[in-house]
């Protein structure tokens, strides 16, 4: 954590196709090695097969599959009198989103598939629809944060 002064938060362009800053935002997430043509190719091939999949505007689903997965509260660990305590916290937006994208970003990757955009695209489906790795990694963390409410007294 910085000691002197906050980073500025730097200000993204929208996309050019779809006009939206969170595309925008998941294209720059998911490049590789600065690869970003490549990375937009493959962003935008998995929202046409949502779109052909869903019969819905494919930056709606991607917004909602971005929204299922977002945690509200996760568990910091903190270390009490010898012992080490997950307390649960809320989680601001900002960080609400850079999780949920890296989630389905992660779990797109490590799916069985042939192409990266056909994986991403699959993803997004199953977050869309309130299943998958990346929703089951958020109902995980939920899980462990209210497991854990009982030391919600810790919290800094």
């Amino acid at each position: 954590m910085a000691r002197r002064k906050l980073a500025p938060v730097r200000d993204v362009l929208p996309d050019p196709q779809f006009n939206s800053k969170i595309v925008e935002k998941f294209i720059r997430r998911m490049m590789v090695d600065g690869k970003k043509s490549t990375s937009t190719k493959i962003i935008y091939d998995a929202m046409a097969v949502l779109g052909e999949k869903t019969s819905e505007k494919p930056l709606d689903v991607f917004l909602k599959a971005l929204e299922n997965v977002k945690p509200m509260v996760e568990v910091k660990s903190r270390r009490v009198g010898g012992s080490t305590y997950q307390v649960p916290v809320e989680v601001r937006e900002s960080r609400r989103e850079a999780l949920s994208m890296r989630w389905i970003i992660t779990a797109a990757r490590n799916r069985n598939g042939k192409s990266m955009s056909e994986k991403l695209s699959a993803e997004l489906l199953d977050a869309f629809n309130a299943t998958g790795t990346a929703f089951k990694k958020k109902e995980d963390t939920h899980r462990m944060a209210e497991a854990n409410k009982a030391f919600s007294h810790y919290r800094w």
